[in-house]
Parts: C-alpha cells; structure tokens; sequence
C-alpha cells in the first residue's frame, strides 16, 4: 500500500529548465517514498486519479475568472517571501551536480607554483634546496595524471517544490483522517500477528513476486518457525530474540476526495450532503516520508495567510477555490451557521499547525526509552542510539536530518545512519542478550599498514528504515543478510517485518472484502471490548475504503464483473492496475491496463452466465482498484523558488499515525498478550499536483509540497 512512503520524482521536474548535468533517477527505477524525488510525485500521480469529463454541470468559477484571480495576486512577493521562508527552515532538497573539470589548468596553476618555489629557495641551503626539489617532484606526480578532464559529484539544496498557497480541503474530511488514524495503526497491529491470515492472503503473490515471497519468508522464520540466520559474522550460534523486540510504527495513510454518489437523490438532498467523500489511496507502513518538511511548510503556508489576511487578490483566491471544493455546501454551512448562532460556533478557515515533526520523534524517543528501560536498565555511562536505515546516495535529507535533529535537540538521542550494505558488515547481535551493535567510523584510520577504519562499537536502541521497501535496495545476499539480522535483534524496528508485509496491496484489498475486517478486530480485540465498539471501529475504517478487487485464485463475483467493466463495458477509465510494488511507475491504467489484462483474460462466447478465464498465475500479484476522482482547484507552484505556473490542480492527503506495542511474554496473567503503550495521530502531508499532467509525465510532472486550507 505504501507508494513511495513513495512512490516519485521531482527532480525531474526541476531539472527541465536547468542545463545542467545533475543526477536524475526515474519512478521506474526507484520507489515510496523515500527520497523526495520519488515520493512526492509517486503519490500524486495519474495512476490514481484522472480529471473529471463530465461537462454537464457549469464551473462554480469560470476558467477565465479563475485566470483573472490569478494574475492579481502579489506572485513575485509571496515566491520571494516563500523562498526565503523554505531557506531559512529547511525546506530544502538536495541535488547532485556532476561537474567537469579541466585538470590541465589545474596542472599549469600547481607547476607555476612549483616554480616560484624553486626560485624562492636559490638563496638557500643545499638542504632547503633538496626539499624543493623533492615537492616539486612529488607536485608533478600528484598532477601528471589529471593532466585531462574530468568529472567530480558535487551536492547542493535549493528550496523544495511547494505550492505557493495552501489547498482548499474539507474540515470534515481532514477530522475524519484525524479519526481513524489511531484505528489504521491499531489494525495494523493486529494484521501482523495473524500469521496464518498473512500467509493465506499472500501466497500466491509470492509465487509471482520475489520480493514479496522474500519478506514473507522471512516473517515466517523469524517470528513463528523459530529458524534463524545465522549470518552474524561474530557469532555462529545467534539466537531469536526478535519475539521479545518492541514493535513500532510510524505509518501514513493517504486519501484523496472522491464524488459522493447521488444518483436517485433530489437535488436538494445533494446540496445538504457534502459534495465529496474521503477515499484511501494506501496506507503506507514502511519509510513513510515527508512529515518533516511538512511540518515546515504548513508553518510557511501559516505565514503567508496571517501576513495576507488583508490582501483582496490572496482572499479571493482562496474563497474561489473554497468554492470549488465544497460547492453548493458552502451554502448550506453558512445557512446553518447563521441560523444556529448561538448553538453552533464555526471555526475560522485556515491551515492547521502540523505536529508530525514533534509527534514523529516523540515516537522515536519513547521507543528507544523503552527499550532502554528493558533491556538496559542499570547501563548510565552511555545511552543506546537510533538508527536511520537509509538508502546509498540519499537525497531526501533534508527531510530526514530534521527529523534527526529533532530527536537529539530535543530529546538527547544520537542518531546513526548507514544504509543495508554497510550494515552487512558493521551490525552484529550479541547471542547471549541480543543486543544490536554496530560498528561507527570514527573518522580516522589507523597508522599502521594494512590497518582498518577506526571504529566504535554503539548499541542500537530503535531500528528505523527509511531504505528497504523496495527490490532495488537490495543489492544481492548481504543487505538480505542485515535486514534478517537486524530482525533478530531485541532492537525496535520500525517496521517489523510484519507491519512491513501489511502495507501490501494485496493485504489492502483482503481486507476490504466484506466480514474480513470485521472479523480479524472481533477475534483479536480484548476480551472485555464490546461488540458495538468493534463494529464502530469497523464501519469507520470501512468508511474510507474504496473499491478494491482481487485477480487470484480468490476472485468472486464482484472481483468478475469489475474484469467485465474494463474489457467489455469500455470502463477502463474508472480503475487502476496495481502491482505489489512502491511507488509510481509500475501502475497500468486506461489503454494500457486493458491491454494489460486483454493478454491474460479469455471470455466464453457461448456462454454469458460463466465468468471470464483468468490466468491467476500472472495477474495474482496486481489488484484492481477504483479510480478516484478529486475535485480541482487552482494552484500556482514553484520550484527552485521560482514560480512555475498556475492551473487546475488535484491534491492528496497524508495523515501520519505512530504506535508502540510491548509484545506478550507468554507468562503470568498480566503479561500473556500484547500491550499498545502508545497509539496517536502524528501529523498530515499534503501534496498537489497540476491536473493537466498527462499520463505518461509523472516522473516530469510539477508535484509539490502543500498543506490543507480547511474549510
């Protein structure tokens, strides 16, 4: 379900106007969220939303109106206020220039100097002139092989590509996401202790999709057959300990707004009703991303909307595109406010303060303090560090080191980042404890030949993966090797292999089956809990859910006629093809999602009634999903701090949720099963993209960082 995190490039996008020879990766090659590059335009991406053909209903503004708007607002102030805003707070990106070189100049400059030196020693001793000699010798050697062109990768950050002005969304909405964000993370949990749930839902995606059937091979060894890798270079006999590790997630759901239906309705019924619905996109449960940055550009969107309040163009701007998102619900909220004065008090339309920064590191210090309090607990000299499992080459730093220095700021914890590849070598578990220690270049090397990198040993409190989701990060056998190990530890992961299996889509669309949900909170919530309470909880997370079918073995009726739709009906624009992949790139979707199942679908001429021959052995790893349909509203982006353009716009909602879970020893009557320790909303993500973007422009579209106008 994660898309990264996702699902993604915007550095693509920057590059366009830039004649430069900066790195570029594409959504194909990479995944979910991670590095801002692919989680920002994966997630808002022509995989999961079209615009909306239907002609029939006249624009609350007309596109020349909207225009109108446009051109009177202060652009050139609020770009440079927004861009020095971005400078000053991190809302930066990195991005890698190649540069050549020429060497031979290099080379005349160190010879000139060479000669200036041995001039200014001809009055000297023999010995002074000796030791020129011998640095001239040891310049020419140092230079002669760069006597040509070369290349050399600089890094430098530019401010990241944001809306210039927040997104008009529904405070209804944006509370309802607050709502079940708690339930997701809480759902979460108890998905990846059902083992036997997991694998019967994923087997035969993992007879399709190695890494899939990597991951779940894993879960099953590691946490319910008991069989251990013993790949720890230092130990030969290490043992299991991950049952007794803490669990922690730091997960992110995302949603989008979708056309409430209102067909049979009166008229008059639809205007009371709000004209949209919140519909989850996937529910991200590894890397989730972006929740520093946003933080910050909620706070520059605060900005802008407290120094503009009295701004004519800034207001209309914003009514207008209140207008088009909530419709002919504006006016029933303003009948009904101003009828109920004294009963009802509105809130002020505005951004809301974004916690995710604060509430994120929060997570990650009461985990690593629990697990101090555990399995450290007469140890002061020297605390345990988190660890930042990062991708080689990371250009979503900027995100990620505020977050990290959140945590040490605030909260005193050192923070280490390796990626899976160096943690092959430097990670090793203790086999009498379990303990995770790895291995912190110090700096310096050693003076001796042959000598190693020094190094201090450190252990590892939280384990925290912003690499991994993806088949790319794993290079061959050894970052296998680190992951399984890691596992092993009594170290917090975030996530456990077993959060990590639940962000699948394939484990997305069981869930939505009918009496599925239900069934897994009714069967795993504590005894004392209600019955009433479980189906709440159900109906509310069902509420979210949109239309999600099945091409496996396991396909019904409804899984038959979505097929249908697509092949027969000429539908293919009202769903996605969706593998069990991160991120954007991999989607099929119109033309090419027929095309797609037209290869691996057979109809029966003869017979009506029968349904469609499916080839289960290719298609058992995709899952159709609906198409959703987000209203538009208009934009205007920037990148590089510069303003990019305006037009209509479709966004999509982010809400992060964090849990801690201490597992069940198994022993006595207080401590048989698992307890939830901490369980909260952490904070949303907004992103906007221009509508207009055409299928195939993801990768080189104008995604942005944004944050909701609620209304």
């Amino acid at each position: 379900m994660t898309t990264q995190n996702d699902e993604e490039l915007i550095s693509a996008a920057t590059n366009n106007n830039n004649d430069n020879n900066m790195t570029t990766t594409t959504a194909a090659e990479h995944d979910e969220d991670e590095e801002i590059e692919k989680t920002v335009l994966a997630s808002v991406n022509d995989d999961d939303v079209v615009e909306d053909d239907d002609d029939d209903e006249d624009p609350v503004i007309t596109m020349s109106e909207e225009a109108r708007l446009v051109d009177q607002l202060p652009l050139d102030s609020l770009a440079a206020t927004a861009s020095s805003f971005a400078s000053v707070h991190g809302i930066l990106v990195e991005r890698r220039q190649t540069d050549h070189v020429n060497n031979n100049h290099l080379h005349n400059i160190n010879n000139n100097n060479n000669s200036n030196n041995a001039t200014s020693t001809n009055t000297g001793s023999s010995n002074n002139n000796n030791n020129n000699n011998n640095n001239n010798n040891n310049n020419n050697k140092d230079t002669s092989f760069t006597s040509s062109s070369s290349t050399r990768q600089q890094s430098y950050f530019e401010c990241a590509p944001i809306s210039l002005l927040p997104n008009a969304f529904p405070r209804s909405a944006f509370v309802q996401a607050q709502t079940v964000a708690p339930l997701f993370n809480q759902l979460v949990e108890i998905v990846s202790q059902d083992a036997t749930f997991l694998t019967t839902t994923l087997q035969q995606v993992v007879e399709v999709d190695p890494f899939t059937a990597k991951l779940l091979h894993l879960y099953q060894d590691i946490y319910h057959n008991n069989n251990v890798n013993n790949n720890n270079s230092n130990n030969t006999n290490t043992k299991n300990f991950a049952p007794q590790a803490d669990r922690l997630g730091l997960f992110r759901s995302d949603y989008m707004l979708h056309p409430q239906p209102t067909e049979g309705e009166a008229a008059t019924a639809a205007a009371a009703t709000p004209p949209t619905t919140l519909k989850q996109v996937e529910l991200n449960t590894i890397a989730a991303s972006f929740g520093a940055l946003s933080t910050r550009v909620a706070a520059l969107h605060r900005h802008l909307i407290t120094t503009t309040a009295t701004d004519e163009a800034v207001q209309a701007f914003l009514q207008q595109n209140k207008k088009a998102i909530l419709g002919n619900h504006t006016a029933v909220d303003n009948n009904n406010n101003n009828n109920n004065n004294n009963n009802h008090h509105k809130e002020e339309d505005g951004v809301p303060e974004n916690c995710a920064l604060d509430r994120l590191a929060f997570a990650l210090h009461l985990a690593a303090q629990h697990f101090q309090t555990r399995f450290l607990p007469c140890v002061v000299e020297e605390k345990p560090v988190i660890l930042f499992v990062v991708q080689p080459g990371e250009t979503n730093t900027a995100d990620q080191r505020l977050l990290e220095f959140q945590i040490t700021q605030v909260h005193g914890w050192r923070v280490l980042r390796q990626s899976l590849t160096e943690l092959s070598t430097s990670a090793t578990v203790n086999p009498d404890t379990g303990l995770l220690t790895i291995a912190e270049p110090m700096g310096g090397t050693a003076t001796t030949p042959g000598a190693t990198t020094i190094t201090q040993q450190r252990t590892v409190a939280v384990v925290y993966y912003r690499a991994g989701y993806a088949p790319t990060d794993y290079f061959g056998p050894a970052e296998w090797k680190a992951r399984a190990l890691l596992e092993q530890s009594v170290a917090t992961k975030s996530p456990c292999l077993g959060y990590h299996l639940v962000g699948t889509k394939k484990v997305q669309q069981a869930l939505a089956r009918p009496g599925v949900l239900e069934s897994l909170l009714q069967n795993h919530t504590d005894a004392g809990t209600k019955l009433e309470q479980v189906e709440q909880a159900a109906a509310m997370l069902r509420s979210v859910f949109a239309g999600l079918y099945t091409l496996g073995s396991d396909m019904v009726e409804e899984d038959y006629a979505a097929v249908q739709a697509i092949l027969q009906q000429g539908q293919d624009s009202k769903y996605v093809l969706k593998p069990q992949r991160e991120g954007g790139g991999y989607n099929f979707y119109g033309k090419q999602m027929e095309e797609r199942l037209r290869l691996h679908v057979t109809f029966h001429d003869n017979d009506d009634n029968k349904p469609p021959t499916v080839d289960h052995s290719v298609l058992g790893e995709f899952i159709l999903m609906q198409r959703l349909f987000p209203p538009e509203q208009r934009a205007v982006l920037l990148r590089s701090g510069q303003v990019e353009g305006s037009g209509p716009s479709i966004s999509e909602l982010g809400c992060f949720g964090t849990i801690l879970v201490r597992p069940g020893t198994g022993t006595g009557d207080n401590d048989k099963t698992s307890k939830i320790l901490h369980n909260e909303y952490a904070g949303f993500l907004m992103r906007t993209k221009f509508s207009h973007v055409d299928e195939g422009g993801v990768a080189a579209g104008f995604a942005t960082l944004s944050s909701p106008y609620l209304v």
